[in-house]
C-alpha cells in the first residue's frame, strides 16, 4: 500500500500505477483506468457535545425519545448504513450490506470517539469496512481523515491548522492502522496557506465543491508547453477528472516526466471537484428515494467523449441517508451491489482511482472558499445572510464572537507559552502530540508522554499543570468548532457550546497562571447581538447559559453524596441497629466509583435513619481522570423524605475535626427533627447547600424515577382496580359502538400496560425455565386480546425495548447453544415474536434479522443441505421458517431443498 508517508504530495512526483506483480493489469477493471467509475463520499460529522466539565454528553430534550442528537442520529443513520438492508418484492431481507464498505467516507474524530463508546459493533464495522475496501481497491481505503474538530481552516492562525491536521491524521492512524490518502476540510473551506500545511503534513488529496475552482488547463507537454487558461469560477468546471493544485510563491522548475507532461518540482496536492447538480439533488430532491433513479441522475454525467476513463463523483452530507432521508440506506445498498455494477460502471474512492489516473490537468482555486458560503467564508464571522431565518434574524453576532474569540486565543497562546515552556521541552510540539492522551487517558500512557515532552522530572503538582494547560489548549481549539457560527443565532446550543468550551479554557488558564480574563472576554462578548431579548448579546448568554452549567469537584461531591443514598449497592452504611465493632468494621473499608470523568475514591461513609429522616456523612478524594487534579472532601447529605434533600460540603480538614463533624451531624439527628439537623448542618458547613436541581441530569432523572416509583405503583393499583370495576361498562360502550368515556379508556390503556409491563419483567427473569416462560407468554396473549377488544393503546417503551432483548437473546440461544432443547426453544422464540405483533407495540427485530442472516450461509445453509440429504430432522425447515418470521428471504436454501 502506498502511504502519504512512503509518496509526500510536496515531492511533485507524478503518481504511477500499483505494481502488478500478477500482470492482472489488462484483465482487472480496478487496476486500470478504463470506463465509468463512481464515487458517493458521505461526509459524516457531528459537532462535539461533550459537556467540557464532565466528558459526556448530557440529555438533549430535544432528541427525545432519544437521549441525545448524537444517539438519535446513530439510530436513524450510522447503524443503518452499517446493516444496510437490500429486500425482495415481499420486503423480505436478500443481503445485509455494509454501506462503509463502498462509501468514501469521512468521519469526523469527534464523531468516531463517541462511536467507539457507544456501539463499539458499529465502530468496528466501519473499521472493517475500510480493511475490505482497501483488499477490493488494491490498498485504497474508503476512509479519508478529517481536521480534527471542524474549524474553518482558512480562519484560524498557522499554528492552529498544523495542529488540527496533525490530531486528525493521528486520530486516523490509531484507529485505522494506516496513514490517511486524503482529508476532509470542514465545510470544505480552503485557502492556499490550508493547501500548504496540508501537503507538509503529507496529505496527498482533497475533494472540493466545483464553485470553489477559478480556473484550470491541461498540464504543459513538450508539444505544448503553454496551454491556456479555462475560466471556470462559475462552477463550470468538468468533475470527472482529478487535478493537481500547485502552491504558490514557489520557484518553478520544469521538466518532462514519463508520459511526454511538462512537471515541475512545485510542491502540489490533488483535488477531486465533486459533480454539484447530482449532490445537491442528493440533498434537496427525492433523487434517493430509488436506485433505479439514483443510478440514472448518475448516468446523465458519464461524458460520451471518448476518453478511456472517467470518474461520476458525487458529495453530500453522510447524515442524508436515513437521518434527513429516511430509508435511503438502502438505496445506496442495492446501487452499490446491484445497480452499478448493472451499468458497468466501478465504484472506487478517490484514492483508488488516482492511482490508477494521475492527473493531466491543473487547477488553481478562488482565495478563500467554502462548500456552504457564497460569500466565501463568512458565513463564520460576518453578517453574509448565509443561514439566517428567511431575513427576519440577523448574524451581526458573527463577527463579534469571532474577534472574541481570536482574543482570547491569543491571550492563551501567551500563557501557554509562558507556563509550558517551563514544564514541556517545546511546547507547541506536545500539543500536537497530546491526541495520543486524548485517545488514551490511561495512567501510564500520560506518563510516558510527560516522559517524553519534560524539561525536568515533573511533581505532582506540576504534572498537574502541565496537563491542565494541554486541555486549555484543547478546548482552545473546541472552542473555534464551526457550528457555532453556521446558524442565525448566537444563543443556538451551538454556540453556547463553544462558548461552554471557551469557559473551560478560561478556568484552567486562571487554575495555572492565576490570570483573570474573564471579564475582558465578556466584555467583547458583549459586542455581540442576539435576537433574543432575553438574552440582548452574548456577554448575558455568557452570564445565563454558560457560567450557569459550570462544575467543580463541590457539585461532583454532591452528585455523589446525594446519589450514594440510593445506590443498588451502598457504601459503607451504618444503621442505629449495628454494634460499634459492625460500624467500625464497615468504616474501615474504602469504596472507588467512577463519577463521569473523576474518579471517587470513599474513605469513609456512615448512614443513619430517623423515623422519616435518612443523613449520610462521607469523605471522599475526588481525583480527575483528565488533568489528575483532586480534591479531598467531606459531605453530609440530609434527605427529609421525597423530592427534599440538603447536601452540605467542605473541605477535609483532618480526622480529628471529621471524627467530630460526624459526632455532631448524628447527635443532631437524634431528636427527629428536619429543621434541627439542617440548622446543625448550617453551623458546620455554612449557608452553601445542594439539592435534587444540582445532581447531573442523568442521575437526576434517575432518582426521580425512583422516588416517583411508589406513587407510580399505587396509582397503577387505582387504576386496575377502576378497569377491573367498570369492565362490563367499558364492554357495554365498545358492543354498541359508543364513545367510551375518557376516563375509563385511560384506566384501561393504564391498567393493561402496568400488567404487561410487569408480565414482561417476570418474563425476563424466568426466561431460563420453559415452564414459567410458557405461563408468561399465555399471559401476555390473553393481555393482547384484551388490549384489542377494548381497542387500548399500550405505551410501554420500556416493555418495548424488554421484548426485542428477549427474542435476540433466545434467537442466539437457538443459533449457538440449544441444549438439546431445539423443539422446544424454537416454539418459545415463534410465540415471543408472534406475542410482540399481538400486543401492537412496534417491536423492531432489525438485531435479530441482522443474527440470523449471519448465521444463514455459515451455519444454516450447510446444516441444511446436509440434515436434509441425510433425511436427519426437520429442524432445518423449522429454521427457514423462523427465516420467513423474521422477514428474510430463505428462498434459495428452500428451493435447494426442493
Amino acid at each position: 500500500m502506498t502511504s502519504a508517508a512512503q509518496m509526500p504530495a510536496s515531492s511533485g512526483s507524478t503518481l504511477t500505477l500499483d505494481s502488478d506483480p500478477h500482470n492482472t493489469k489488462e484483465t482487472d477493471p480496478l487496476r486500470k483506468a478504463n470506463g465509468v467509475y463512481v464515487t458517493v463520499h458521505g461526509h459524516f460529522y457531528q459537532p462535539p457535545r461533550e459537556n467540557p466539565y464532565l466528558d459526556a454528553i448530557e440529555r438533549q430534550p430535544s432528541a427525545a425519545p432519544f437521549h441525545d442528537w448524537n444517539e438519535r442520529i446513530h439510530w436513524e443513520c450510522y447503524r443503518p448504513n452499517a446493516f444496510a438492508r437490500v429486500l425482495n418484492d415481499q420486503g423480505e431481507v436478500v443481503e445485509i450490506v455494509n454501506n462503509y464498505e463502498y462509501f468514501s467516507f469521512n468521519i469526523g474524530a469527534t464523531l468516531m470517539s463517541w462511536l467507539e463508546r457507544y456501539d463499539v459493533e458499529v465502530y468496528q464495522r466501519i473499521l472493517e469496512a475500510d480493511r475490505k475496501s482497501s483488499d477490493r481497491l488494491h490498498g485504497h481505503g474508503n476512509a479519508i481523515a478529517q481536521v480534527y474538530n471542524h474549524i474553518i481552516m482558512p480562519l484560524a492562525n498557522e499554528r492552529d491548522k498544523y495542529t488540527q491536521i496533525r490530531w486528525g491524521i493521528e486520530d486516523f492512524r490509531s484507529r485505522f492502522g494506516r496513514d490517511p490518502e486524503g482529508m476532509w476540510l470542514a465545510e470544505t473551506a480552503v485557502d492556499y496557506a490550508t493547501l500548504e500545511a496540508l501537503v507538509a503534513e503529507g496529505i496527498r488529496f482533497i475533494i472540493l465543491a466545483p464553485s470553489q475552482a477559478l480556473r484550470c488547463r491541461p498540464l504543459p507537454t513538450p508539444d505544448h508547453s503553454h496551454p491556456e487558461w479555462i475560466e471556470v469560477g462559475g462552477g463550470q468546471i468538468d468533475s470527472t477528472r482529478p487535478y493537481r493544485c500547485y502552491l504558490k510563491d514557489s520557484q518553478e522548475s520544469k521538466e518532462t516526466n514519463d508520459q511526454g507532461q511538462m512537471t515541475n518540482d512545485k510542491p502540489y496536492i490533488d483535488i477531486f471537484f465533486y459533480d454539484g447538480p447530482i449532490s445537491r439533488d442528493m440533498g434537496f430532491s427525492d433523487v434517493v428515494y430509488n436506485s433505479s433513479h439514483f443510478a440514472g441522475r448518475i448516468g446523465s454525467a458519464v461524458r460520451g467523449d471518448h476518453r478511456p476513463a472517467q470518474l461520476i463523483s458525487v458529495a453530500t452530507d453522510g447524515e442524508t441517508f436515513g437521518h434527513h432521508k429516511k430509508g435511503t440506506e438502502k438505496t445506496l445498498a442495492y446501487a452499490f451491489t446491484k445497480e452499478f455494477p448493472q451499468q458497468g460502471w466501478k465504484v472506487t474512492n478517490f484514492a483508488h482511482y488516482l492511482s490508477l489516473n494521475s492527473p493531466d490537468w491543473e487547477v488553481e482555486l478562488k482565495s478563500v472558499t467554502a462548500w456552504s458560503c457564497a460569500h466565501g467564508v463568512g458565513r463564520w464571522e460576518d453578517d453574509c445572510g448565509c443561514g439566517g431565518e428567511g431575513g427576519v434574524w440577523h448574524q451581526k453576532w458573527r463577527r463579534p464572537l469571532r474577534n472574541a474569540l481570536n482574543w482570547l486565543r491569543d491571550q492563551l497562546t501567551e500563557v501557554y507559552e509562558e507556563y509550558g515552556g517551563q514544564l514541556f521541552r517545546d511546547p507547541w510540539l506536545a500539543r500536537d502530540e497530546y491526541i495520543q492522551v486524548m485517545r488514551d487517558r490511561s495512567a501510564a500512557n500520560v506518563n510516558r508522554f510527560l516522559s517524553r515532552h519534560q524539561t525536568h522530572k515533573l511533581t505532582a503538582a506540576e504534572q498537574v499543570d502541565a496537563l491542565r494547560l494541554l486541555e486549555m489548549q484543547r478546548h482552545a481549539l473546541l472552542m473555534f468548532t464551526s457550528c457555532g457560527w453556521f446558524f442565525e443565532e448566537i444563543s443556538r446550543p451551538e454556540g453556547t457550546q463553544i462558548l461552554r468550551y471557551a469557559a473551560r479554557a478560561l478556568e484552567l488558564a486562571g487554575d495555572v497562571a492565576g490570570v483573570q480574563l474573564e471579564k475582558g472576554f465578556v466584555k467583547r462578548l458583549g459586542l455581540a447581538p442576539s435576537n433574543v431579548d432575553q438574552f440582548k448579546h452574548g456577554g448575558e448568554i455568557y452570564r445565563q447559559l454558560v457560567l450557569t452549567a459550570q462544575l467543580g469537584f463541590k457539585q461532583v461531591a454532591a452528585h455523589y453524596a446525594i446519589t450514594s443514598l440510593f445506590s443498588n449497592q451502598k457504601p459503607a452504611e451504618t444503621h442505629n441497629s449495628l454494634s460499634k465493632k459492625d460500624a467500625a468494621d464497615k468504616q474501615s473499608q474504602h469504596y472507588q466509583k467512577r463519577v463521569y470523568c473523576y474518579a471517587a475514591n470513599e474513605l469513609d461513609y456512615q448512614l443513619q435513619r430517623m423515623g422519616s429522616l435518612t443523613l449520610a456523612v462521607g469523605n471522599l478524594k475526588l481525583v480527575s481522570e483528565i488533568t489528575w487534579e483532586s480534591e479531598h472532601l467531606v459531605f453530609a447529605v440530609l434527605h427529609l423524605g421525597g423530592w427534599d434533600f440538603h447536601c452540605c460540603i467542605q473541605q477535609f480538614t483532618g480526622r480529628r475535626n471529621y471524627s467530630q463533624l460526624k459526632e455532631k451531624l448524628f447527635g443532631g439527628l437524634q431528636q427527629a427533627s428536619a429543621a434541627h439537623s439542617i440548622l446543625v448542618m448550617t453551623q458546620l458547613f455554612g449557608e452553601e447547600a445542594f439539592s435534587l436541581q444540582n445532581l447531573f441530569a442523568e442521575e437526576r432523572h434517575r432518582i426521580m424515577g425512583l422516588l416517583s416509583q411508589e406513587t407510580l405503583t399505587r396509582l397503577g393499583q387505582l387504576y386496575t382496580q377502576a378497569y377491573r370495576d367498570n369492565y362490563g361498562v367499558l364492554m357495554a360502550f365498545h358492543r354498541d359502538e359508543l364513545a367510551v368515556p375518557q376516563e375509563l379508556q385511560v384506566a384501561a390503556d393504564i391498567a393493561l400496560g402496568h400488567r404487561c409491563l410487569m408480565t414482561l419483567r417476570s418474563l425476563q427473569q424466568d426466561i431460563a425455565d420453559p415452564q414459567k416462560s410458557w405461563n408468561h407468554i399465555l399471559e401476555l396473549e390473553a393481555i393482547a386480546t384484551e388490549a384489542k377488544h377494548l381497542r387500548c393503546h399500550l405505551n410501554i417503551p420500556d416493555g418495548k425495548q424488554m421484548l426485542e432483548q428477549l427474542i435476540a437473546r433466545s434467537l442466539w440461544q437457538l443459533l449457538h447453544d440449544a441444549n438439546g432443547s431445539f423443539n422446544a426453544d424454537i416454539q418459545l422464540l415463534e410465540r415471543l415474536i408472534d406475542v410482540g405483533d399481538q400486543l401492537n407495540i412496534d417491536i423492531s427485530l432489525q438485531r435479530s434479522q441482522e443474527l440470523y442472516f449471519s448465521c444463514l450461509q455459515s451455519q444454516i445453509a450447510p446444516v441444511c443441505v446436509t440434515n436434509f440429504a441425510n433425511q436427519a430432522d426437520n429442524q432445518c425447515l423449522q429454521l427457514l421458517k423462523l427465516g420467513k418470521k423474521l422477514a428474510v428471504d430463505v428462498s434459495m436454501i428452500s428451493n435447494q431443498l426442493g
